[in-house]
């Protein structure tokens, strides 16, 4: 049994056509697409589909073949464009804020962000601030979300200990950070 050599590239009919007018395809593409850049795109989508397909079935009009499957290529890309247009409308038609027909930002005002990241540094600051085990306890189960029992394993303390360090924590936090009223 001999070794019969792989078939090349230039054996299917379909890659040979697209191979000699792929020139002619792209500019058929970047007519009918707006975009030379899209029709490069869609020129290459094309010969991965051909090389891909199966060389089975015999083609009897390969030039015909490959602009039909070019522009079905096109009309795919842009009709997945369009939706994806809509979807992007009709998300900003949820999500946008219109006052007397004008869009607005749904956005806190700057004195307001200014507001809420200086008590985020403060808050940052008196956890800082807190005994060691407090703090430890209360950063496992408020900021990472562990229950007291998982708290407890992690830290080596009975579930009581560490409902008292949170307890503490919470209590010096409202403390340290209650709105004064010295107004």
């Amino acid at each position: 049994m001999a070794d019969e050599p792989a078939p090349s590239l230039t054996d299917d009919p379909l890659l040979a056509v697209y191979l000699e007018r792929r020139a002619n395809l792209v500019r058929f593409l970047a007519v009918r697409a707006g975009s030379l850049a899209v029709a490069e795109d869609l020129a290459q989508e094309l010969y991965l589909r051909l090389a891909g397909r199966d060389r089975a079935e015999p083609v009897t009009n390969p030039a015909a073949m490959l602009y039909r499957m070019a522009f079905n290529l096109m009309l795919d890309r842009a009709r997945g464009e369009a939706r994806a247009a809509a979807r992007d409308t009709a998300w900003r038609q949820v999500a946008r804020t219109e006052v007397g027909g004008v869009e607005i930002a749904d956005e806190p005002p700057a004195d307001e962000a200014a507001a809420s990241a200086q008590r985020l540094r403060q808050l940052i600051a008196a956890v800082a601030d807190l005994p060691p085990q407090a703090g430890r306890a209360f950063r496992l189960h408020k900021l990472e979300g562990l229950s007291h029992a998982e708290t407890a394993r992690a830290m080596g303390l009975s579930v009581k200990a560490v409902e008292k360090h949170v307890s503490a924590a919470l209590k010096a936090l409202t403390a340290k950070l209650a709105p004064r009223s010295d107004a």
